[in-house]
C-alpha cells in the first residue's frame, strides 16, 4: 500500500526483518533488493564514522558510477533519503506509475551532484517529506521536523554486484565488498550486525526488506 502511494505498483514491498538468525532470514521473501537499517546513533558510532570516513579517504574505494548516493539536509529526513536510496538504485525493477512524483524526482535528480540531489529534495514536493512517517512508525513515534532523534536510517544495496552502504550524513557511499541477487539479504545482514557488534549493549536496532511482493 506504501509504494502504491508513491505511485509504485506492488510488485515489491517493505517486510519486517524478525531477526539475524537463518532461520528467521528464511522468512523473508525473496528476492530482497534493499535493506533499511534502523540504528542508534551513539559516541562509539560516531567515533567510527569519523575513522572510518579518513581510512577512506587515505586508502580510496571502488564506487561504481551507477551507485545513486545524495546527502541529507533536511532534519529528521533520514527515513525519506534511506527509502529514495532503496528506490533508486533498484529503479530498473520498479513499475512505476506514469504520474508518480517519486519517478519524476528521481528522473529529474539522476544528473545531480549529491549536494544538488538534497537542495532539490528540499524544494521538492511535500508529499514525499511526509513519507518519512511510514519508515519511523514502526518502531518509534515519528518525530517532528525539528526534533531532536538519535535513531538513523541507511540503506544497503546491490549495485553491480557490490554491497553499498548508502547514509545521507556520509560523504559518499561505504562499498563493503561483492554481494550477489542470491547472497544479498545475508550479506546485507552481515554489515547490520557490525552495527550491533559496535555497540552490543544498545537494542535500538531494526531491519526492513525490500522484497518481492
Amino acid at each position: 500500500q506504501f509504494l502504491k502511494q508513491l505511485g509504485i505498483h506492488p510488485d515489491w514491498q517493505f517486510v519486517d526483518v524478525y531477526g539475524m538468525e537463518p532461520e528467521l532470514l528464511s522468512m523473508v521473501p525473496r528476492p530482497v533488493c534493499a535493506v533499511l537499517l534502523l540504528f542508534p546513533i551513539t559516541e562509539k558510532y560516531e567515533t567510527f564514522r569519523t575513522e572510518e570516513e579518513e581510512r577512506i579517504k587515505a586508502k580510496g574505494q571502488d564506487v561504481k558510477s551507477s551507485v545513486y548516493f545524495m546527502k541529507q539536509t533536511i532534519n529528521n529526513a533520514c527515513g525519506t533519503i534511506g527509502l529514495i536510496h532503496a528506490i533508486a538504485n533498484n529503479r530498473d525493477k520498479m513499475n512505476f506509475e506514469t504520474n508518480s512524483s517519486l519517478k519524476k524526482f528521481l528522473e529529474d535528480s539522476l544528473s545531480m551532484t549529491p549536494e544538488e540531489r538534497a537542495k532539490y529534495l528540499e524544494t521538492y514536493e511535500v508529499g514525499i517529506i511526509e513519507h518519512n512517517l511510514f519508515l519511523f512508525c514502526f518502531v518509534l513515534q515519528a518525530p517532528s521536523i525539528d526534533e531532536k532523534v538519535d535513531l538513523h536510517f541507511i540503506a544497503l544495496v546491490n549495485v553491480g554486484g557490490h554491497l553499498y552502504e548508502l547514509d545521507g550524513r556520509k560523504p559518499f557511499p561505504i562499498n563493503h565488498g561483492e554481494t550477489s541477487d542470491d547472497s544479498f539479504l545475508e550479506d546485507a545482514i552481515e554489515v547490520c550486525k557490525k552495527f550491533m557488534e559496535r555497540d552490543p549493549e544498545e537494542l535500538r536496532f531494526n531491519a526492513i526488506a525490500l522484497s518481492a511482493a
